[in-house]
């Protein structure tokens, strides 16, 4: 039976006290075979070697210079790595990973035959207990029931994926029986939680710190050697990175434009202040965006947008102390 999905786009205090989200604009990187562990440690700032079965890592690929390919979150399932992140980041990632990983005894696929929803709210957690024998927690961020991996992912609220093949997860959702946002929907959530959201015009572009992985644990500093590993402590170490990822929101019923730029007050003049990454407008305007700005932006800078220079733009609370050191 199709998935029929909410049209709106509503605001953070619209949604509802429980629902679902499709991610359809998601995917993974699959790692599988003898080497697949040791493979990945080399390309990726997270400790590979912590990963079990029941384990959430948040880390980042990146190219030789610390630019980041893609953020993801890694799990496993099936004794494969999966890298969860949106599919507009995953080209170039993948690209680069088969590229080194013909050295190495390891399958890197796309995992196609994968979907991927979310359950966020209050009563997340009954209504998993009625459809699954064990569900994720803080401690053990990943289960398998039956087919279906579980993920618990943490933060201002707590949200939990669902990823099966899309047959499965049709019966189990149909049970479930809550309303179904579309994918804008995730894209809301992550900038709320300030998950950094890339695309492929932006891969590449950006060293993790910029996009905060050090404060949300997606970087090791003691794993070793990995791609762009001496760019990424020489910021660490050095006092080197100069900006970060940032939510912040705005009001405006005229739709952003695609290549939009947040502009700062420096005295009776106004400069780039940095780029958005992603956005989200609901249906009665209100605008949440992500964006890496300069490292000192705080509350008392004037910020605004370019192509709309009457509305103002607000940061927004971060759920993590923002370290940019």
């Amino acid at each position: 039976m199709p998935i029929n999905l909410e049209a709106n786009l509503p605001t953070l205090e619209q949604l509802p006290n429980t629902y679902l989200v499709s991610l359809a604009h998601y995917s993974a990187i699959s790692l599988c075979g003898e080497e697949q562990s040791k493979y990945l440690q080399g390309q990726v700032t997270c400790d590979v070697t912590t990963s079990t079965e029941h384990s959430l890592l948040i880390g980042a690929h990146c190219n030789a210079k610390g630019k980041v390919f893609s953020a993801f979150r890694l799990l496993n399932r099936n004794a494969a790595h999966l890298l969860i992140q949106p599919k507009a980041s995953i080209e170039s990632s993948i690209t680069e990973l088969k590229k080194f990983g013909v050295f190495a005894k390891v399958e890197i696929t796309e995992t196609d035959e994968l979907s991927i929803f979310a359950l966020v709210g209050k009563n997340a957690v009954k209504l998993l207990q009625d459809s699954f024998s064990r569900i994720p927690d803080s401690l053990n961020p990943v289960v398998q029931s039956g087919s279906t991996t579980l993920v618990y992912i943490a933060g201002k609220q707590a949200r939990y994926l669902l990823i099966d093949a899309t047959t499965t997860l049709e019966s189990i959702l149909a049970n479930i029986n809550l309303p179904i946002y579309n994918t804008p929907v995730w894209d809301l959530l992550e900038i709320n939680e300030g998950f950094v959201q890339l695309s492929n015009e932006n891969s590449g572009e950006y060293v993790p710190q910029m996009l905060n992985l050090q404060a949300i644990n997606g970087i090791s500093f003691t794993k070793g050697c990995y791609l762009g590993q001496e760019t990424v402590a020489r910021m660490q170490y050095l006092g080197k990175n100069k900006k970060a990822l940032f939510s912040l929101a705005a009001t405006t019923n005229e739709p952003l434009s695609p290549d939009e730029v947040i502009e700062k007050q420096l005295g009776e003049n106004w400069r780039k202040a940095g780029d958005i990454l992603t956005s989200y407008q609901s249906d009665d305007g209100c605008c949440y965006l992500q964006a890496v700005l300069g490292s000192d932006t705080d509350e008392t800078t004037l910020l605004r947008l370019k192509s709309q220079p009457e509305i103002k733009v607000t940061i927004q609370p971060l759920p993590y102390p923002l370290i940019t050191e």
